[in-house]
């Protein structure tokens, strides 16, 4: 891990901003995410469901209650998590049901606000923070469904959105460095943990001296020290996966070229093939005909000789028509035929 000035903002929820002095610093961050003045009345661990060595040092999550009472969750994720969106809706469903008894009116669910904070490329988009709410529209009338009046003082709420939970996703990897106002001075920081003397952001100034590595004891600069060194090995982890799989996709891709390139040369070859195949069928076509025409030719200058011959013996000889058939080695036929159209 490279050297920081500031602790990471998950270890920092994991030591420094649980106690209640420190509340002032995860209020500030809040506060300028929602728009609002937070003020967090308690925030409950729920880091003990955490079972495995991974869980510890891939993801942080606190759960907290402001002063509204809704709860807030915080939960950050290190590690690249397909299924991520999905753990998301987990985290919500749980705990709306964990603050709720059998028997408590409706009245009772609680509002629930997700706010996610990823070291990796969720999903697809340009932006590095993403706002989900819940409304509905209508399907004939293009309407949005509003609460009654009655409703709106019932749940002290003004929109049904208001109700449903709201889910917050930032991407920190995907913000540029530019910090164009007070939230990017906190997103900044929870991509460089570092705060720049000109930041203004609430909370940050508490921050600043609190969340210096320089502040820490012994005990939490050893673990703080683990726990960037567990962060390195999983990212280079990642790395030495992600090469790998582009290596295996090239060797593939190199492959299934191979594959292509041999199957177009078998089919050149098989088309070639085909072609003289067939030029040699021509050809021999070609020879039959010739081979025909030489055969008419050759029995029509026999025919003509056989027929000069036979008027030569007819008009110059006493010969019968057998004896010419003979010495002719014609048919009688073909002599009398000759004789008939001569005479």
């Amino acid at each position: 891990m490279r050297h920081q000035k500031h602790v990471r903002f998950d270890w920092a929820i994991k030591r420094l901003l649980r106690q209640k002095a420190n509340f002032n610093i995860l209020e500030g961050f809040l506060s300028e995410l929602l728009k609002d003045d937070i003020s967090i009345i308690e925030i409950i661990d729920t880091e003990s469901n955490q079972e495995t060595e991974t869980d510890k040092f891939n993801r942080v999550d606190i759960l907290v209650k402001d002063k509204k009472g809704e709860l807030i969750i915080i939960e950050i994720q290190n590690s690249y998590a397909i299924d991520y969106f999905l753990r998301i809706l987990y985290g919500i469903s749980k705990a709306i049901t964990e603050h709720i008894s059998t028997g408590d009116k409706w009245t009772s669910v609680k509002k629930v606000i997700s706010i996610n904070i990823v070291y990796f490329d969720l999903g697809r988009g340009k932006d590095y923070i993403y706002k989900g709410t819940t409304s509905f529209s209508g399907i004939h009338q293009h309407d949005d469904l509003e609460l009654s009046t009655a409703q709106k003082r019932l749940f002290k709420k003004e929109k049904i959105q208001d109700l449903y939970p709201e889910i917050y996703l930032i991407k920190v990897n995907s913000f540029n460095d530019i910090a164009k106002d007070t939230l990017d001075e906190w997103i900044y920081f929870l991509k460089n943990s570092e705060i720049k003397k000109d930041f203004t952001a609430k909370g940050l100034k508490e921050a600043e001296e609190i969340l210096k590595v320089a502040n820490m004891g012994d005990v939490d600069r050893r673990e703080y020290q683990r726990f960037g060194e567990v962060l390195s090995d999983r990212a280079s982890q990642a790395l030495s996966i992600k090469i790998e799989i582009e290596m295996a996709v090239e060797q593939e891709k190199k492959l299934t070229e191979k594959v292509i390139r041999e199957r177009d040369e078998i089919r050149k070859e098989k088309e070639q093939a085909t072609k003289e195949k067939e030029q040699a069928k021509k050809e021999k076509e070609q020879a039959t005909k010739e081979k025909e025409r030489a055969t008419k030719e050759k029995e029509r200058v026999v025919k003509e000789t056989q027929e000069l011959a036979i008027n030569a013996m007819i008009k110059n000889t006493k010969l019968s028509d057998e004896d010419i058939a003979n010495v002719l080695n014609v048919d009688v036929e073909s002599v009398k035929s000759i004789r008939t159209n001569k005479n």
